[in-house]
């Protein structure tokens, strides 16, 4: 197979470059398997007799299953949003993906420990730091993937301009930091740091500004 033709000027890419696209595969299985194990952690009710009651005390574990599965979502969306724009994967990215996955396929346990604390009253502030960590660590090698694939358009597929590439950037980088502020202020008030990690949903769904050159010229009045 003919080596992948590099733009000039560009870093030559650790080890061998791949097709990403059995990467994506992998990482779409991994994803899915994490988000489906999340409902595994509400438990049923043991008490049947008042059985309203029992189900609305889990109250904790329904929040932090929907949380946590839009979160995960988020990630999966960013992922394939990362990947449509590279033309191919080396050493680097296959390690730095690897340990994303990782991180995704530990916030089932996360939620957990958060929907335990909220449910018996007691570690809170422990709770949504340990929860956040979490996701900062994912978001955190998240950004590492791609900050590695773009220096010097190493990895970047040639259609991806540099006005797209800071598009995606500020998109990315933007969630550590958010996270980040949950963190501190639910080590001070657990329910305002998750209402801060919950504000990330409705952030990541939005569309990407800027991520290609018809919606640039767009917003520019026809002007690239």
């Amino acid at each position: 197979m003919a080596e992948p033709v590099r733009q000039p000027g560009t870093a030559a890419a650790v080890g061998a470059e791949r097709d990403p696209a059995r990467l994506v595969t992998f990482s779409d299985a991994v994803i899915a398997i994490s988000i489906t194990l999340l409902v595994l952690e509400i438990r049923p009710p043991e008490d049947t007799q008042h059985l309203i009651d029992s189900l609305a005390v889990l109250w904790p574990s329904y929040l932090a299953y929907a949380l946590t599965f839009l979160l995960i979502g988020q990630v999966w969306a960013n992922h394939h949003a990362m990947f449509d724009h590279l033309r191919s994967a080396d050493g680097v990215v296959l390690l730095l993906n690897t340990l994303l996955l990782m991180a995704i396929a530990f916030l089932p346990f996360a939620a957990s420990v958060l929907a335990a604390a909220f449910r018996h009253g007691h570690g809170q502030r422990t709770a949504v730091v340990f929860y956040g960590i979490s996701l900062e660590l994912a978001a955190v090698v998240f950004n590492a993937i791609w900050t590695y694939a773009r220096r010097g358009n190493r990895l970047l597929d040639p259609a991806v301009d540099a006005a797209a590439g800071r598009a995606l950037s500020r998109r990315f980088r933007l969630a550590p930091f958010w996270i980040a502020a949950g963190i501190l202020l639910g080590a001070l008030l657990p329910i305002l740091g998750v209402a801060v990690i919950t504000a990330l949903i409705p952030f990541y769904w939005l569309p990407i500004r800027g991520e290609n050159a018809r919606e640039r010229r767009r917003r520019n009045g026809g002007r690239d």
